[in-house]
């Protein structure tokens, strides 16, 4: 069986790496043989995919923002659709990454209209329903594999054939450790602070968002001085940067590559960029502050000609509908306003309980472990259909 997964940046690495571990199990399971071609990242080669490009290191957010990787994304495109053309799959598999994902589609639907197309872990439009990607998906896709039930509800709405399997994410934190295995791993001591910095997993947080976390961490440090901040890496090309900046702002600082889980786990707070990141966090139990900022031009037109409201954007919020995080958006994610909520938080357990009294929340809303595997055997199941 040929299968065709395509997605982009970090996160979609990491969805789509754990999707293939799943299928070769469900596969195993049917004695079932699997070739996966893949656009995504080395997560996904790693786990067994052959990877057609590369796509972890050229996700955008915003328009200006998007300039730089126009050509690249074009060059990309094409080379797929080659592909596709000339070794059609039994199934396509689109992972998050709406803009070029959409455009995949869109081409199997008018070249190769025979082949399966499933969407897993959808664009945001439940929570922005203003990104109108909704009747795009129903032109594309015959089927939606949904990760909150928000989500599911509103795509079916849609007239779009969905299924919720839960969130991924539940299966990953399940291999996590404890906050002591993770301090023991890390070579911190049990009783010392210890803040989680997560800047970056698109090329524009390194710019907008890595200098206002540092001078919220020197703000911090300051104030705190035995602090530890730990600094994990989530693609090995931003590291130069993040030492340079760790080194000009004075931090007492790890930077870590490949231990994600293992810094959340053993830290005090996270200090992170909006994003998947902020899920792993609260399904860790570690209380978070959330920043984010696109380029002020992006902004001015999202919300002077586009009309774009955003009141909540991480996803810990988005779930339940309400801040259980604090998030500070564009001008207000200042280094001022992000130390002072940080230290609020370290020194009011009622704060945290809150917080963590939220997480639960969030968590019921997720589904059950198994995500990956009950996704894989939906995928397998269409595919033989």
């Amino acid at each position: 069986m040929r299968i065709f997964i395509s997605t982009g940046e970090v996160s979609g690495d990491l969805q789509g790496a754990m999707l293939i571990d799943a299928l070769k199990r469900q596969a195993g399971a049917i004695k079932s043989d699997l070739e996966i071609v893949a656009l995504g990242g080395d997560r996904m080669a790693a786990a067994g995919a052959n990877l057609l490009a590369d796509t972890t290191s050229i996700g955008s957010v915003g328009f200006l923002e998007a300039v730089p990787f126009v050509v690249p994304t074009w060059q990309i495109q094409n080379q797929a659709k080659n592909y596709l053309q000339q070794n059609p799959p039994d199934i396509v598999v689109l992972i998050d990454y709406p803009g070029p994902n959409l455009a995949i589609g869109n081409y199997i639907r008018q070249q190769l209209p025979q082949v399966t197309v499933v969407y897993y872990i959808a664009p945001q439009d439940w929570a922005v329903p203003m990104l109108g990607n909704a009747k795009k998906i129903a032109r594309i896709a015959d089927k939606l594999l949904a990760i909150f039930p928000q989500e599911a509800n509103y795509f079916r709405k849609q007239g779009i054939n969905v299924t919720w399997v839960g969130h991924p994410l539940l299966d990953r934190i399940e291999k996590s450790p404890s906050r002591e295995n993770a301090r023991i791993c890390l070579g911190i001591e049990l009783d010392r602070q210890a803040i989680a910095l997560l800047p970056a997993s698109r090329p524009q947080e390194l710019k907008y968002l890595l200098p206002v976390i540092c001078e919220a961490a020197q703000e911090i440090q300051a104030k705190l001085p035995q602090v530890t901040f730990l600094i994990p890496v989530s693609l090995a090309i931003y590291r130069d940067v993040i030492e340079k900046a760790v080194k000009s702002y004075g931090l007492q600082a790890t930077i870590l590559e490949g231990k994600t889980l293992e810094a959340i786990a053993a830290a005090d707070l996270a200090i992170t960029k909006s994003g998947t990141v902020n899920l792993e966090i609260a399904l860790l139990n570690v209380p978070q502050v959330v920043l984010y900022r696109i380029h002020p031009f992006t902004a001015w037109i999202a919300r002077k000609l586009l009309g774009f409201s955003i009141p909540l954007m991480s996803p810990p919020n988005l779930v339940v509908n309400r801040e259980i995080v604090p998030e500070f958006q564009q001008e207000r994610a200042t280094a001022a306003n992000i130390a002072a909520e940080s230290l609020k938080i370290l020194f009011n357990r009622d704060k945290q309980a809150q917080i963590l009294a939220g997480y639960q929340q969030m968590r019921s809303l997720l589904g059950e472990v198994g995500v990956c595997d009950r996704a894989a055997a939906k995928i397998l199941k269409i595919a033989n259909q």
